[in-house]
């Protein structure tokens, strides 16, 4: 475990930490004015690899090989210049710390970070953190590299759970959820919606599934799976006469057929290591899914009205009312897949670039 202290001073900034991978929707912005929850379990952090915030630049003015050199293989609106590797936690780990006003930023709800750090350390006033959790935007608090030192302290060193153990224990991701808003003149309200956590996990693998589609056509598994991403796939991939097949595998799950090209896995919670096959030489392409969402595509629950003789028990599924369902069918996260696509080297093929700019112009209207 590790406790963060303050490089100015050294006092300490947060509760002992474990660390774990960062969740694939750290970067989304969901809807308008919703009010999305915590990002990190309390008591964990993960390393964003990746710069974050202001300053940015225009792709104009960037050299493509500075580009690629930063793990960017085709054009963005813009590359943040900021300061990699921040540490996300939770907003409640947070110590010694107080805001500063004056780097509200741009938000309307609350805070966004667009003003760059907008919390100080309370020994030194040496900016330390931003807080974000401006509405449509996950409640974090990142800790810059640059400006606190990660320290290992005593604590309980849990071995992570091995893959059979995931697939037994693992907390699975409900595809459905209700959205909170912010409330108007009746008060707060909210929305039965697709998880926010989907529609970003659908948007990262859907940039390794056009990967690994190789131009093709590609099947996925019917049901929930093709439900999230086969609309989407027919949409963006041309027709062709050799289909490519993409099967869910993983922990607890048969081994795949000979002839399957894709394999949709899960990606541990703890590590960020992504599973693979038992035989190392098996040749298909490996599409990340986390782990409670794969758990819910290969053992998904019933949301049926359970047949029950005498008094109802509290656990039996009711039909009155009926069960809450999206009033859309389900769209990928533009922002995760388009952040994903373009660190793909492959993204660099015509093809591929040629469905980046069609997104960037808005012609996949309705699939994200």
């Amino acid at each position: 475990m590790f406790v963060f202290v303050c490089a100015g001073c050294g006092a300490e900034l947060t509760v002992p930490l474990s660390q774990v991978s960062l969740p694939v929707h750290a970067r989304q912005q969901y809807g308008n004015g919703a009010q999305l929850p915590v990002l990190m379990e309390s008591g964990t952090f993960a390393v964003d690899p990746d710069p974050w915030g202001g300053p940015w630049r225009l792709w104009d003015e960037i050299d493509p090989g500075e580009a690629e050199a930063r793990g960017i293989y085709a054009p963005v609106h813009a590359l943040s210049d900021g300061t990699p590797g921040a540490s996300v936690i939770a907003p409640g780990d947070i110590r010694g710390t107080r805001l500063i006003p004056e780097k509200r930023g741009g938000a309307c709800c609350g805070l966004d970070g667009a003003d760059g750090p907008n919390m100080a350390c309370e020994a030194c006033d040496l900016p330390v953190a931003t807080r974000v959790d401006d509405c449509s935007l996950w409640q974090m608090v990142r800790l810059g590299s640059d400006v606190v030192h990660r320290v290992p302290v005593d604590g309980i060193h849990a071995v992570p759970l091995s893959w059979a153990e995931l697939a037994e224990k693992g907390e699975k991701t409900p595809p459905f959820e209700p959205i909170a808003t912010w409330g108007g003149r009746l008060g707060p309200n909210h929305y039965w919606s697709w998880s926010p956590q989907w529609e970003a996990a659908a948007g990262q693998a859907l940039a390794h599934l056009l990967i690994a589609s190789e131009g093709q056509p590609v099947k996925v598994p019917d049901g929930l799976t093709a439900d999230v991403f086969q609309r989407t796939l027919d949409a963006l991939l041309p027709a062709g006469t050799r289909e490519r097949h993409a099967v869910l595998a993983g922990p607890g799950q048969p081994s795949p057929d000979a002839g399957v090209d894709i394999l949709l896995v899960p990606v541990h919670p703890k590590t960020g290591w992504t599973w693979t096959p038992a035989d190392p030489t098996t040749p298909a392409y490996l599409v990340p899914l986390p782990l409670g969402v794969w758990l819910w595509l290969v053992s998904p629950e019933p949301n049926l009205p359970v047949p029950a003789s005498g008094r109802i028990a509290q656990d039996v599924l009711r039909d009155y009312p009926l069960p809450l369902l999206p009033n859309h069918l389900f769209r990928a996260d533009r922002g995760t897949f388009q952040h994903t696509l373009v660190r793909l080297p492959a993204v660099r093929s015509p093809w591929l670039r040629t469905i980046l700019e069609n997104l960037t112009q808005s012609t996949s209207a309705g699939l994200f």
